[in-house]
C-alpha cells in the first residue's frame, strides 16, 4: 500500500526556507563571521525557539534514520558549504545532530479545531513512494552539474538515499540547498518542475527560488505565462489602486517593487512587459484624453485628489507619467542585462474581432465606469493591441466587481488560452460570481 506522510502547509508558518535547510542557509550566510560549536549550537536553538519547529523534525528524522554517518555528514557538509564541519571540532555527525536535537526541543503546534479540520482537507497528499521518485529524478537531472560544483564526493548518492531511506521532502530541500551553496546552474525547465514540486509540497515560494542559480531563457516582452496572476499595466494600476498603494511607500518605491518583481521569472520579465505596454500606449493615436480616462478607470483613480497622494500629482499628466513608468522599466533592464534592447513583441491582431466582441458585450454592464471607458477599450483592442485591451478590459471588471456569468467566463479562459496567460490569470482578475447566487460551503449566499 502507498504511504502517505501527514504534511503541513508549510507556507502558513514560513515565508522562505525553513527547518535543516533553512538553518543550513543561515550559516552559509555567515561566511565571515564565527562559526563555531556555541555559536551554530545558539542559532539552532534561536531558529526553533522563532517557531520553526521543522529543524527539530528534521534532525531527529535523520537521527532515526538508518542512514550510515558517512552519508550524513556528506549532505551536512554540503548544505552549510563547508563552513562547519563537527569532525574538525573533534565530534561526530551523529553525535552533533543531537546536540542540535537537544537545543530544538519537539513540540506539537496547537491548532483550533476548526483550523486542524480545514489544514486536514487541504494538505499535500502525495504519497512517499511517488515524491521519492520524483525528487530523485531531479536529483538525477542535475548529478553531472552537482558533482562538478560541489565540493563533496558523493553527494549525488547520499541525497538520494536521503530521499529513499529517510523522506523525500527532506531530501528535495537538501538537495536545493546544496545547489544554492555551490551555485549549481540550474536549467530553466529544471527550475519549473522544482517549483511545481514545492507548490505539491506546500513550501513557501521563496525556499525554492531564493539564491539559486537559474539559467534563466532571454527576457521576453511578449511573455504572458506568468504564474502569479497580473502583469504590465493592469498590474501597475493594481498596485496604484486609487489611493491605497501610499500605505506601500512612495511612488518611486512602487514603482521599483513592481518591476524587480521577478520572484519566479527571468530577471527584468515584469520591467519588459511592462515597457512594452506603455510604449504601446504612448506610440499610439490614441488621444490624451483617451489614455487618461483609460489609466484612471483601471487603478480607481477617478475621483480620487491628487493632493491627497503622497507625491502630488504623480499622475496628473497620464502621458508624463507614463514616461516615468516607462524611465523605471528601462532603468531596471540595463540594471539586470545592459545587452537588453527593448523591443515590441508581434501585436494578436488575429485576436481582434474575439476581443471587441467581449469588450462590447461588457459594456452592456450595470457599472457606469465600464460603460464610459469602453469605446477607449475598443479603441485600444482594434488599433494599439488586443491582448492589452483584453487585459485591461479583465482588470476593469475585476476593479468595480462586475459579475462575470458562467458562459463568459469560459469564452474569457479561452482567449486566456489562445493568448498564452498562465492558469492563474484569469483566476487572479474574475469577481467569481455567476448567474446565480453562489452558494458558500456550509450554506449561505455569497453577496
Amino acid at each position: 500500500m502507498a504511504t502517505v506522510r501527514m504534511r503541513e502547509l508549510y507556507y502558513l508558518d514560513h515565508g522562505q526556507d525553513f527547518g535543516l535547510s533553512g538553518f543550513a542557509g543561515t550559516l552559509c550566510s555567515r561566511a565571515t563571521l564565527r562559526t563555531d560549536v556555541p555559536v551554530v549550537l545558539a542559532l539552532a536553538g534561536a531558529q526553533a525557539d522563532g517557531e520553526d519547529d521543522q529543524l527539530g523534525r528534521d534532525v531527529r528524522l535523520l537521527l532515526e534514520s538508518p542512514l550510515p554517518d558517512e552519508v550524513l555528514h556528506a549532505v551536512w557538509l554540503a548544505a552549510v558549504r563547508r563552513c562547519f564541519d563537527p569532525a574538525e571540532e573533534g565530534t561526530d555527525i551523529r553525535c552533533w545532530l543531537r546536540r542540535v536535537a537537544e537545543v530544538c526541543p519537539s513540540c506539537t503546534r496547537e491548532r483550533e479545531r476548526a483550523e486542524s479540520e480545514f489544514l486536514d482537507r487541504v494538505r499535500p497528499t502525495v504519497t512517499e513512494e511517488e515524491l521519492r521518485g520524483t525528487v530523485a529524478a531531479e536529483i538525477g537531472s542535475a548529478a553531472a552539474a552537482l558533482r562538478r560544483a560541489v565540493a563533496v564526493p558523493d553527494i549525488v548518492p547520499a541525497l538520494l538515499r536521503v530521499v529513499r531511506e529517510a523522506d523525500a521532502d527532506l531530501g528535495f530541500r537538501l538537495f536545493l540547498r546544496a545547489a544554492k551553496a555551490y551555485s549549481v546552474p540550474i536549467g530553466n525547465e529544471a527550475y519549473d518542475r522544482l517549483l511545481g514540486i514545492g507548490e505539491l509540497l506546500a513550501h513557501p515560494l521563496l525556499a525554492v527560488h531564493d539564491e539559486l542559480n537559474v539559467r534563466w531563457r532571454p527576457v521576453d516582452p511578449g511573455r504572458r505565462d506568468f504564474d502569479l496572476g497580473r502583469f504590465g499595466l493592469p498590474l501597475l494600476a493594481g498596485v496604484f489602486h486609487g489611493t491605497d498603494w501610499k500605505y506601500q511607500g512612495t511612488v518611486a518605491e512602487n514603482i521599483r517593487s513592481l518591476v524587480g518583481n521577478d520572484a519566479v521569472s527571468a530577471p527584468g520579465s515584469y520591467a519588459a512587459v511592462l515597457l512594452e505596454d506603455v510604449r504601446r500606449l504612448l506610440d499610439s493615436a490614441l488621444s490624451d484624453a483617451a489614455v487618461t480616462a483609460l489609466w484612471r478607470t483601471a487603478s480607481r483613480r477617478l475621483c480620487v485628489d491628487a493632493s491627497f497622494d503622497a507625491d502630488e500629482g504623480f499622475d496628473a499628466d497620464v502621458r508624463a507619467w507614463l514616461e516615468r513608468v516607462a524611465r523605471a522599466c528601462r532603468e531596471r533592464l540595463r540594471e539586470v542585462d545592459p545587452g537588453y534592447v527593448p523591443y515590441l513583441s508581434p501585436a494578436r491582431t488575429d485576436l481582434a474581432g474575439a476581443v471587441l466582441r467581449e469588450v462590447r458585450e461588457a459594456a452592456r454592464a450595470e457599472a457606469a465606469e465600464v460603460r464610459d471607458v469602453a469605446r477607449v477599450l475598443e479603441d485600444v483592442v482594434a488599433t494599439v493591441d488586443p491582448d492589452l485591451g483584453f487585459r485591461l478590459l479583465l482588470q476593469i471588471l475585476f476593479t468595480y466587481d462586475v459579475p462575470v456569468p458562467d458562459a463568459r467566463r469560459e469564452r474569457y479562459r479561452a482567449l486566456g488560452e489562445r493568448l498564452g496567460f498562465g492558469a492563474d490569470h484569469l483566476d487572479d482578475r474574475l469577481p467569481r460570481r455567476t448567474d446565480r447566487l453562489a452558494l458558500r460551503p456550509g450554506g449561505g449566499a455569497v453577496p
